[in-house]
């Protein structure tokens, strides 16, 4: 019985690293404005979204100008810039009353 339990316990952990491995996923569903080698734009509501894509992006179907799409896509930082925070002002004293 302990190794049931054991190994339901290593079978949950497993799954939640698995969960917690990757960027959030999103997609973004409309009409396709214009498809180039690098980039799709689709239009969402009022909005144009470009969205970057390479020769490692999977694609199911033909992409063509007025085809609704959905694209899925995680965000990812390709710069990262640190800077120091401003420093605090000296908080003002309250005029005393008398």
């Amino acid at each position: 019985m302990k190794r049931i339990a054991c190994l339901v316990g290593i079978f949950v952990l497993g799954v939640s690293l698995v969960w917690a491995a990757g960027p959030k996923s999103y997609q973004v569903t409309g009409p396709i404005l214009e498809v180039r080698d690098d980039v799709i734009v689709v239009e969402k509501g009022k909005e144009k979204w470009e969205i970057a894509k390479d020769k490692g992006t999977k694609v199911s179907g033909e992409l063509t100008v007025g085809k609704k799409v959905t694209v899925y896509y995680t965000m990812k930082a390709t710069e990262i810039e640190a800077k120091e925070a401003p420093a605090k002002p000296a908080a003002k004293e309250a005029p005393q009353k008398q």
